[in-house]
């Protein structure tokens, strides 16, 4: 006779403090990563594996039915003519936010040896949120739309709202007046290493439609710390 399958027993702290708690919800392998992916909004299956692509389907698809069973992550199904299904964060799975960005400023200061190009686009623009400096945007007022391409050749949209000293990012470019076109690793290059914006322009790494020197500005909003510039590979 053949033996029942077994079922996999999620593992727990069996603590009633408040971090074990939620370590047994999100403290699992690719948990958080799978929610930074979706901090934007919601993603298709096939999107969220692009920018995850060393996960495996059959892990992604379990660790979203236990976001799912955690009320973290929903799973719905756009309106026509998209009539496609994606994930979303519930509200309280929003609340995720500061988490992953309060761990992106912590862990930026770890030695590794990743390069630029191991990031996907959704990890560069919460790498941008992470770095604002509301200092330097303080008195500006500026929209933008990033097109970022990453490691598997797709572009991504974006839509980069600057007010007085705050920076809000939304998946999905709008009419800004300053549009912006780079590969991650050519974004990283400019706003991060702060490699010259016109020289990438001539050299055809980035493209910018619109004006040139509002994309100056904005690539100027964002530091990385001396302890984490000295640990970043490029």
């Amino acid at each position: 006779m053949k033996a029942a399958p077994e079922h996999r027993t999620k593992r727990s702290y069996h603590d009633a403090c408040g971090t074990a708690r939620a370590l047994d919800l999100v403290g699992e392998r690719w948990t958080l990563l799978v929610v930074r992916e979706l901090l934007l909004g919601p993603k298709r299956f096939t999107d969220l594996r692009a920018g995850l692509p060393a996960i495996s389907p059959n892990v992604l698809s379990q660790r979203l039915d236990e976001l799912a069973q955690a009320g973290v992550v929903r799973k719905r199904k756009l309106p026509p003519p998209v009539s496609t299904a994606v994930y979303d964060l519930t509200e309280w799975g929003r609340e995720l936010d500061t988490v992953v960005l309060a761990l992106s400023r912590w862990g930026a200061r770890a030695r590794n040896a990743y390069r630029c190009s191991d990031m996907s686009t959704d990890a560069l623009v919460v790498s941008l949120r992470t770095f604002f400096d509301a200092e330097a945007a303080e008195s500006v007022s500026a929209e933008y739309d990033l097109y970022l391409t990453g490691s598997d050749a797709g572009t991504d949209e974006f839509h980069a709202v600057v007010a007085d000293g705050t920076l809000t990012v939304t998946r999905g470019a709008g009419s800004a007046p300053t549009a912006i076109h780079a590969s991650v690793p050519a974004f990283v290059a400019v706003v991060f290493d702060k490699h010259s914006l016109r020289e990438a322009v001539t050299t055809g790494t980035m493209e910018i439609n619109g004006d040139l020197t509002a994309a100056e500005q904005f690539t100027e909003f964002f530091r990385i710390p001396p302890e984490c510039s000295a640990n970043r590979a490029d």
